[in-house]
């Protein structure tokens, strides 16, 4: 008998393997794709935050600068303000009299470094010391050279002299007046008449009391007023007597 043949053998039933090599590639580089993504989102919304701040900070600081610029604007406009009244006040009283104001002419204004007899006591103008007397309200508590603050009458200045029958109170009040007011100076005086004497160039006045209104008015009308013989010139670094 020949030999049986030999049977082949039946195919295989088992499935094949699902995802091989490509397909598990093909998620990495998907995974990957994602995470970039979200990346790229998260840089943008912190961009775009990042750029919102900036505004809101550059914003508030241009804000506030303008604020400042206003700020300074109004403040120099009130002092411009404040100078125009000052000025206005000053002229308008330059042309109302005040009652009492002596006035004197024909006074000499050379420069000398003898002492000077005066025609008046004291004196509200005439030949002088080169130096001045220093007087950007200057306060001085003993009698001063006459020719050093004729020199600074000369200059615009306005002179508070005062004797014995001047109160504390008036003394106190006249100093204050004076501490405050640029262009004025002001001493005792014993040998003057009046109880207060208010001396410009060849101009005086005499009062009993600092409350007198014609004090102030003196001040307005005559300090750096238009009796001045040498307009802007110094009150500052003069003589200290």
């Amino acid at each position: 008998m020949g030999s049986a043949s030999k049977q082949s053998k039946p195919a295989s039933n088992k499935p094949g393997r699902p995802g091989g090599r490509g397909d598990q590639a093909a998620d990495r580089k998907a995974r990957i794709a994602e995470l970039r993504a979200a990346e790229a989102r998260r840089d943008r919304r912190n961009k775009i935050v990042a750029i919102s701040v900036a505004t809101v900070v550059i914003g508030g600081m241009v804000a506030a600068g303008g604020w400042i610029a206003l700020e300074a604007k109004q403040k120099q406009d009130d002092k411009k303000a404040a100078a125009a009244a000052a000025e206005k006040a000053r002229q308008d009283a330059a042309n109302v009299p005040i009652d009492g104001v002596q006035t004197f002419d024909k006074l000499g204004r050379n420069h000398v470094t003898t002492p000077v007899t005066y025609a008046q006591t004291p004196p509200v103008g005439g030949d002088h010391n080169p130096a001045w007397l220093t007087c950007m309200g200057t306060v001085y508590d003993k009698p001063v050279k006459n020719e050093n603050a004729v020199h600074s009458l000369e200059h615009g200045a306005v002179w508070v002299t005062y004797n014995a029958k001047a109160t504390p109170d008036d003394i106190k009040a006249l100093s204050t007046k004076v501490s405050t007011t640029p262009y004025s100076l002001m001493s005792p005086y014993p040998e003057e008449q009046g109880t207060i004497t208010l001396n410009a160039w060849g101009i005086q006045l005499s009062v009993d009391s600092a409350t007198d209104p014609r004090v102030e008015q003196f001040f307005t009308k005559y300090v750096q007023g238009p009796q001045t013989q040498e307009p802007g010139a110094s009150c500052s670094n003069g003589a200290m007597q």
